[in-house]
């Protein structure tokens, strides 16, 4: 029986029982829908994520203070949390290759104007946050670089607040009070939106050493370090831990670089897509049953065809690549269609709800159609196997 004829036949068996055929598919059809839509929010969100940690830019370093060593026995954890001070900040913020350096304190303070108050995020910082963390001043200025151990009352808003505590007036002169204490506001930042839930036009900043008498602090909470673009960050990080080293006599301190930070949540998204994609792989179990079911059928009703096959001739090869055929024509045509769906999907929703960040994962697309074939192949395997070690003269007895 030659190829040409084979495809003939299973087709023909295909379409002769539209219904069932179809009923068939729908169970592959499901699955690899519901993959594609789960991967493309499991893409979605990776890039979202990324996309917020990168808006500040590639070239940062973050030291935090606390340096955990294990002993190699689980739970054996001992975290040794020396403060960060800002003579750490001043000596790093002179190191070569450091374009600027920003000290780190953040809490939450009810602050006030006239009769309106709110309570908000409070970050003390450095002069250098609009270099560092890429952010603009939409009006007046940002803090000027003063002694943070003198450092003048001043304040910067954020739009979110400005609204909140000025409305249409102009803030900038104005006298707030941040804690109970009085600060001038000199400038208003552009709205920048929020990262991972924290609103960055819902705060406040004033000077570190200010923030660190607010707070009643005797540390930073982290330095935050810009360094020359092109400069291998290895080279730098290495540089940063020798010199915090030297000050403090051992390594009780972390650093971390934005590709570290990258990496790791690259890697963690990673594993949610794929566990997503697992969730939508589960269905395809469905389809797979389905085809077994559908195919074990077929075979018994089909003895006779099979026993006058092998009667005029056809190898037992003929009749497993029959019902083999058969099983992958299912298999793929429910794929294709759940793709297309599946894409058609993904497109209307972007369309209709823009806030959900969803991105078609071709990889995971291609792996998924893929998936519908080898489910088809090995649905298929048992009733093929069986249809071709009937014997002839059995099979067209049944007749």
């Amino acid at each position: 029986m030659r190829v040409d004829d084979i495809v003939r036949l299973s087709l023909r068996s295909l379409t002769a029982s539209k219904l069932r055929s179809a009923l068939t598919m729908l169970g592959i059809v499901i699955g690899i829908t519901a993959v594609v839509l789960l991967t493309a929010l499991g893409e979605g969100i990776h890039r979202f994520v990324i996309e917020e940690f990168t808006q500040f830019g590639t070239n940062l370093i973050a030291v935090t203070p606390g340096k955990t060593t294990t002993f190699g026995l689980s739970g054996a954890t001992i975290s040794t949390v020396r403060p960060l001070s800002l003579a750490d900040a001043e000596a790093l913020e002179r190191f070569d290759h450091i374009v600027a350096v920003v000290p780190v304190v953040q809490g939450n303070a009810r602050v006030e104007y006239g009769v309106k108050h709110r309570r908000t995020n409070v970050l003390g910082v450095g002069s250098a946050v609009p270099a560092v963390w890429k952010m603009a001043v939409g009006s007046g200025r940002f803090l000027p670089p003063d002694d943070q151990r003198a450092a003048r009352p001043f304040a910067v808003l954020g739009s979110t607040l400005r609204d909140e505590l000025f409305g249409s007036t102009n803030p900038l002169g104005r006298r707030i009070r941040i804690g109970g204490d009085r600060y001038r506001v000199i400038g208003v930042m552009e709205e920048k939106g929020q990262m991972l839930g924290f609103d960055l036009d819902d705060a406040i900043y004033i000077p570190t050493g200010r923030a660190l008498e607010l707070f009643n602090r005797e540390s930073l909470m982290e330095i935050d370090v810009l360094y020359e673009a092109g400069r291998p960050v290895e080279v730098v990080s290495a540089a940063i831990r020798r010199l915090l080293i030297a000050r403090h006599g051992h390594e009780d301190f972390t650093v971390i670089t934005q590709q570290q930070m990258l990496e790791t949540l690259d890697s963690v998204l990673d594993i949610l897509t794929l566990g997503v994609a697992a969730l939508g792989g589960i269905s395809l179990l469905v389809g797979a049953v389905g085809i077994v079911t559908i195919m074990t059928i077929a075979v018994s009703e089909r003895v006779s065809e099979i026993g006058l096959l092998r009667a005029l001739g056809a190898q037992q090869s003929a009749i497993l690549a029959l019902f083999l055929g058969e099983a992958v024509a299912l298999s793929s045509a429910g794929g294709a269609a759940g793709v297309v769906i599946g894409i058609v999907l993904v497109q209307l929703l972007d369309a209709l709800v823009p806030a959900l960040p969803v991105q078609l994962a071709w990889s995971y697309l291609g792996l998924a159609f893929g998936l519908s074939l080898l489910i088809g192949l090995l649905a298929g395997v048992m009733p093929a196997l069986r249809a071709a070690r009937l014997e002839p003269l059995e099979a067209l007895r049944t007749e």
